[in-house]
């Protein structure tokens, strides 16, 4: 008989615990370090001077438009990580992230708008959007959102619960495959179409903008565009040491194994319940995190942030850049996006064609994105 499964961190059985598994090595490389202080640096350092200190005549100057651009791209970047996360190295296709970037978002997005205070078209304490709607006070669900510690929590908070109670049920019933890829495309269309509605207070169509500030600071100077960027770099910087140290753990092992051999998993020992949901709640908290960042450097919040289309974007730039490889979805957020901001200037009626040949391309020709054409050409160099 086989080892019945006890918990969703169950020890192996004594079988398998004969198994000697490879000795974990170092975070990263000394080259992969080099690389992570080059990008700290940047990030810290000479982006600042380049825009805050370079005058804007001169050829070295950051522009303002720069930095609000790359910014957007680092908040991407960290969605495409946490795609990384849970499809390339626990098999699991969402298309649903993009309902987890845009509670994030909200939710950063109500402490802005009640920042505004009597600033607004109308001078009241509620936002503009229910002074016109005639509403006459806060709905509950706006409670917390004077306060930026309690914030902060939501931020993490409701992203991560919403996907908990969805994860439960869905890895519980065993869904898998396209199948689980549906459901969460629905659940992102679901969710936009509940908050395009005017009545659950989250501005409709319109969704919130106009913000003022943030702490009591202005938003539109530049050293504060500048601290946004900064701490979007540093948390991009963060999830990606974090993901690495996550996936060279023993629980990253089991979830590679789940990815390769789900059942053969669960014979020996492990219950995968437990590690997809957990996986699954970490993704969606980094989206939602994200989506927080996102907000005040773009000045606006809406429902078509939770459009399927965007949430198969992410999928997108993780396979573009290269699958399990966590460095990879941050390459291809940055190409697909430079491009994008590119193309829909010189020609907007081709973007979408575009887009669709790159993934096409790319699951064709480069099933393992720019990441892994880069190392096959290393490797065939040194031959």
């Amino acid at each position: 008989m086989s080892t019945p499964i006890s918990s969703p961190m169950a020890t192996p059985n004594t079988a398998a615990s004969h198994v000697q598994l490879p000795a974990k090595g170092p975070l990263l490389t000394r080259g992969g370090w080099s690389a992570f202080m080059m990008a700290l640096i940047a990030v810290c350092a000479i982006a600042p001077v380049l825009n805050l200190w370079v005058p804007e005549g001169s050829v070295f100057h950051m522009s303002t438009y720069a930095v609000a651009l790359l910014g957007k791209i680092m908040c991407y970047a960290i969605c495409a990580l946490a795609m990384d996360l849970i499809w390339g190295y626990t098999g699991i296709l969402s298309l649903g992230h993009g309902v987890f970037f845009a509670l994030g978002g909200y939710t950063m997005g109500m402490y802005l708008m009640r920042q505004i205070g009597r600033d607004g078209n109308y001078k009241s304490d509620l936002p503009d959007f229910m002074v016109f709607l005639d509403w006459k006070a806060l709905p509950w669900h706006w409670a917390l959102s004077d306060s930026f510690v309690a914030t902060l929590i939501l931020i993490v908070a409701v992203p991560g619960l919403v996907a908990f109670v969805f994860g439960f049920f869905a890895f519980r019933s065993r869904i898998k495959g396209v199948y689980f890829s549906i459901i969460t495309q629905a659940m992102t269309f679901a969710a936009m179409l509940l908050f395009f509605r005017n009545e659950t207070g989250f501005g409709g169509n319109n969704g919130f903008t106009d913000f003022k500030r943030i702490l009591n600071i202005p938003l539109a100077t530049p050293s504060m565009r500048m601290t946004l960027f900064v701490l979007t770099g540093l948390t991009l910087l963060g999830f990606f040491l974090f993901a690495k140290w996550l996936v060279g753990s023993k629980f990253g092992r089991v979830l590679q194994a789940i990815r390769d051999a789900e059942t053969r998993v669960m014979f020996s020992g492990y219950n995968p319940l437990g590690y997809k949901l957990t996986i699954w709640v970490i993704s969606a908290v980094m989206c939602g995190v994200a989506g927080a960042l996102y907000v005040p450097q773009v000045g606006i919040i809406n429902p078509s942030e939770m459009s399927p289309a965007n949430s198969i974007e992410i999928a997108i730039w993780a396979a573009v850049g290269g699958r399990a490889s966590l460095i990879g979805p941050i390459v291809g957020a940055f190409i697909v996006n430079g491009a994008k901001s590119w193309l829909t200037v010189a020609y907007p009626e081709f973007w979408l064609y575009f887009l669709g040949l790159l993934f096409i391309s790319v699951t064709l020709f480069l099933p393992d994105g720019v990441v892994g054409l880069v190392k096959k050409l290393r490797k065939g160099g040194g031959k």
